[in-house]
């Protein structure tokens, strides 16, 4: 089974500071890197180091920022083929303040992601077998993505959607979805639902669940996960650790998370070893610096079991 992945690639300019500063004001001191990212790419390279055949579609700029992603694909064994390149748009590029307890603020300048529209991806879909995965996210042209959800929906293709950023999904869209795995924030906007509490959350999942979504997993940051489905729902306990940077952590769990179901593991496991390698990762600085190897997040699992208990 292979993995296709379609969304954003950008290049971050990260400064670590004590606080992330407010409006109109300058902080000064704090620590600079370049690292790699953009959601898409954070999920690709998430679910390639957990072993998944992927298969990233992605949109660069013909300039500097463009060509070191391309290099760097490379060398991930990511084929080139699917990274496309619009002459008239600079690459994607993201502002991101890391506080010292691991909160981070971004500003993202989409740059040739917003140019990834549906004709450029189609004729990529043609690959596409009913058995194969497709992962996909919010940081492209939203028309994009209802082109290929609708796609895959008529070749029984199986989907998982990240909706972020946070986006309004019409009915007709939300049920050709198989798996949705929305934050907080990102269900409330979906459902009309402010998700606070375990009552809430579960509410905003069944909403999804009853419009035709399969699958949903509301994340929870530290405090884990819900999953709803027909057969139930269940709540996931993450282990605490010391969170240094946030950054790309749903983007990992989401890489997991979706390698893991292209392995078959049952879905409940494949919560937990996307939950083991996302608590890993935000102990490391960084996006996709952060992503854990296989084998760290395996060790991990063993180490501090990821637990869950139904409560639907």
């Amino acid at each position: 089974m292979s993995l296709f992945t379609i969304g954003s690639s950008n290049t971050d300019l990260v400064i670590y500071l004590d606080r992330i500063p407010k409006i109109g004001e300058t902080v000064i001191g704090g620590k600079s890197q370049v690292i790699f990212g953009g959601k898409g790419a954070n999920q690709a390279v998430a679910a390639k180091k957990a072993g998944s055949d992927v298969k990233f579609i992605t949109q660069l700029g013909n300039d500097n920022f463009g060509n070191e992603l391309i290099k760097y694909f490379k060398s991930l064994d990511l084929p080139k083929e699917y990274l496309l390149i619009d002459n008239n748009q600079p690459s994607g590029i993201a502002q991101i303040f890391v506080s010292e307890t691991g909160e981070n603020s971004i500003a993202v300048a989409s740059g040739s992601n917003s140019t990834l529209f549906y004709d450029r991806v189609k004729n990529f879909l043609e690959e596409i077998m009913n058995d194969d995965l497709l992962l996909m996210q919010f940081e492209i042209p939203i028309e994009t993505v209802f082109y290929v959800i609708n796609y895959c929906f008529e070749k029984k293709v199986k989907t998982i959607i990240n909706p972020a950023p946070a986006a309004f999904l019409p009915d007709d869209i939300i049920e050709k979805i198989w798996m949705i795995t929305p934050n907080e924030s990102e269900a409330e906007i979906l459902t009309g639902i402010s998700v606070i509490d375990q009552k809430s959350t579960l509410q905003a999942a069944e909403k999804l669940i009853n419009k035709g979504i399969d699958h949903c997993i509301i994340t929870l940051g530290e405090k884990g996960s819900i999953w709803l489905s027909s057969q139930g729902g269940y709540k996931f306990k993450v282990p605490t650790v010391d969170a240094i940077d946030s950054t790309a952590a749903g983007d990992i769990f989401n890489g997991y998370l979706a390698n893991a179901i292209t392995e078959k593991i049952p879905i409940g496991n494949a919560i937990a070893q996307a939950h083991a390698a996302a608590s890993l990762s935000v102990t490391i600085r960084g996006a996709q610096t952060s992503i854990p190897s296989k084998e760290d997040t395996i060790a991990f699992l063993k180490l501090n079991p990821i637990t869950s208990k139904k409560i639907y």
